[in-house]
């Protein structure tokens, strides 16, 4: 199976769109529920930032068959733990694929609950709720704060979507120790004149 569809990839043009081609094709294969998370599914809410990455969630049960399916494809696996994964290809316009490993009930509720939005083209992916985009980006300041600057301008941006639940939301923050950054988001907001 891989092989052949390992050809059949490399009968496309060499970009991302084949990325999310061939990733999709595998998944569907091996029976794997995923959602798109990162910079494509903020793209896929209408918020475009540069990126070479492509960020998937998926069940920490996949882990190995996933990494062994990029590695069939020439990426290199760069970091790996229980919880993530990074992989790279020596050809740059195959960019870097990361993956979050999740478990047990929060896999469940997460990927039952990503719909699909168009992210590339005619391309379609599974992509997590904005409120549980919003928690991954509020665990990534707190993981990582020299990025805090990049992710509260994400996150102004996903505050605006409507429909959000803020009481949710809020949870999210206060579970990560980032009130100080909830507030100034919704300061933000508050302080802007209606038009």
């Amino acid at each position: 199976m891989t092989s052949n569809f390992f050809f059949r990839i490399f009968d496309l043009p060499l970009n991302i769109k084949t990325i999310f081609q061939s990733l999709m094709g595998f998944f569907q294969q091996a029976k794997i529920d995923y959602a798109l998370v990162g910079a494509f599914a903020l793209k896929a809410y209408g918020y475009l930032r540069a990126t070479e990455d492509v960020d998937f969630l998926v069940r920490g049960a996949h882990q190995s068959r996933i990494i062994a399916y990029l590695e069939s494809l020439g990426y290199e696996t760069i970091y790996r733990s229980a919880g993530y994964s990074n992989h790279v290809h020596p050809l740059a316009n195959l960019g870097r694929i990361d993956f979050i490993y999740v478990e047990g009930e929060t896999a469940d509720i997460i990927l039952s609950e990503a719909r699909p939005l168009l992210v590339l083209d005619d391309i379609s992916v599974p992509v997590v709720r904005t409120e549980y985009l919003i928690a991954l980006k509020v665990f990534a300041m707190k993981n990582d704060p020299e990025r805090s600057f990049r992710e509260m301008a994400d996150l102004q941006y996903l505050l605006k979507l409507p429909g959000l639940d803020f009481e949710e939301i809020r949870g999210y923050f206060e579970k990560y120790g980032q009130m100080e950054k909830y507030d100034e988001l919704t300061k933000r907001e508050k302080e802007k004149p209606q038009s």
